[in-house]
């Protein structure tokens, strides 16, 4: 199964309302591929261009994100020390991260040296991790195809929502990010209703084949009981055989 392939199953299935994104950790400069244009807040703004095309990224694109920069295991700056330090600081003293909290931030245990992004459709290279952006419907098919594929649940994960990637990428099992206020306010796409999940690129293939034959089940249940409720609420009291007759005539 190609990218596109994927890409195009993934959307049908979830009926997706932004295209999945590809990240590929390489440390050549893919031909091609040009390098980003312009300057981001934080990372994690990257998955939201990404939509409008392919690019790639050195330590230096995140200059403006010490925290992302830190979770990737890019090449920091002096700048980006002091500012993940002065950072940390702050969220120490709101009680946001505590010292104790610091080290479960999920780290890259690679070092790469330029992070590619692209559409999953248009992907150029192998993804790492392929990200979606989700509402509570689809993830929760998605969590079932996670229970079936990798035999346990997904991790929620919370700040930061650029976390995500390197738990994915150290694991090789899928994660769900609830986001970050940071990424929320970032990421145009990032709304009260929409979370992200990452699945790992080595596992598309088995992600996708399931997301088909959940949805699919999903969708004829959530008739079924649909029906039932209906049926109930009219007083009546139809065994699992009716309502299955019912709904196939």
């Amino acid at each position: 199964m190609n990218t596109s392939e994927a890409s195009h199953s993934l959307s049908g299935s979830l009926n997706l309302t932004q295209l999945p994104v590809a990240i590929t950790f390489t440390n050549s400069i893919p031909a091609g591929i040009s390098a980003y244009r312009g300057r981001v807040p934080a990372g994690c703004r990257f998955w939201e261009d990404a939509l409008d095309g392919a690019f790639f990224t050195s330590a230096e694109d995140h200059n403006m994100c010490a925290i992302g920069v830190y979770t990737h295991n890019l090449q920091a700056s002096e700048r980006q020390q002091t500012d993940l330090g002065d950072a940390l600081k702050v969220f120490q003293e709101l009680g946001y991260v505590r010292p104790e909290d610091v080290p479960l931030i999920p780290v890259l245990q690679s070092a790469p040296e330029y992070v590619v992004y692209s559409r999953l459709d248009a992907a150029e290279l192998p993804p790492d991790v392929v990200l979606v952006f989700v509402n509570s419907v689809q993830t929760l098919i998605l969590s079932e195809a996670t229970q079936q594929i990798e035999n346990q649940n997904a991790p929620a994960m919370g700040r930061p929502a650029c976390a995500v990637i390197p738990q994915v990428m150290n694991t090789g099992r899928a994660a769900l990010s609830l986001g970050c206020c940071g990424a929320r306010a970032y990421l145009d796409v990032l709304n009260d209703g929409v979370a992200l999940f990452a699945i790992p690129g080595a596992k598309l293939e088995a992600y996708v084949r399931r997301i088909e034959s959940l949805a699919n089940a999903n969708a004829i249940l959530s008739s079924f009981h649909q029906l039932r409720r209906r049926d109930v609420e009219a007083e009546r009291t139809p065994s699992v055989k009716e309502s299955l007759a019912a709904m196939a005539g």
